[in-house]
């Protein structure tokens, strides 16, 4: 049995929408955020000791990290979502891959920090806003005509970079970037996604 702990309002829901994608049965071990700090709670540094989520247990085994987690799951259940590694299109995949928590994640997550200290983080908010533009744009012009990145259908890189370009739409950005606006809805209408969300709970 595959185990996921699953921390609400995260990207561990990336994880959720994979394991019903691919139809492999699982466990949800829920956590919830704190409602005044929006931490995540304490429990989840008994499982690991950076207390993050997602974790999947599989085989006996703890793996944190959302892209390891995804790499896993892909080459064991379902190969098809990454590309033959003669190809040009798995050096794109391994680049997607660490770019979605290593590169696009860092102004995501700088805006929503700073955003948290008012008039102190006014000075940073250009540049924040910079590097979001930089990295939604250039996302922006990764999603191919089929609506997907990497592949004509559905791939590991498509899961890892869900999260990013759904906080770009969230951000109010649909007009500045519709072939990321068309990616998010494309997958919102998934009925494995659609699944993952009832079972994880509202992102």
């Amino acid at each position: 049995m595959i185990k996921v702990h699953h921390l609400n309002r995260s990207r561990s829901h990336r994880i959720l929408w994979l394991l019903e994608e691919i139809e492999q049965p699982y466990e949800i071990v829920h956590y919830t955020r704190d409602e005044k700090t929006n931490l995540a709670p304490p429990e989840l540094k008994l499982v690991h000791p950076l207390g993050k989520s997602p974790m999947l247990e599989i085989d006996g085994t703890l793996i944190a990290e959302s892209a390891a987690i995804t790499e896993v799951l892909c080459n064991r259940f379902a190969p098809e979502m990454i590309p033959d590694r003669d190809s040009a299109a798995y050096f794109q995949h391994l680049e997607l891959m660490h770019f979605a928590e290593g590169s696009a994640m860092t102004p995501i997550l700088l805006n929503l920090y700073v955003s948290r200290l008012g008039d102190a983080g006014a000075p940073l908010h250009p540049r924040i806003t910079s590097e979001l533009d930089n990295h939604y744009s250039y996302m922006n012009s990764l999603v191919r005509p089929s609506g997907h990145f990497v592949q004509d259908r559905l791939s590991a890189a498509d899961i890892m970079l869900s999260f990013p370009a759904e906080i770009a739409i969230h951000q109010g950005r649909a007009n500045d970037y519709p072939a990321l606006k068309g990616f998010v809805e494309m997958i919102h209408a998934r009925p494995a996604y659609i699944r993952a969300t009832e079972k994880g709970g509202a992102k």
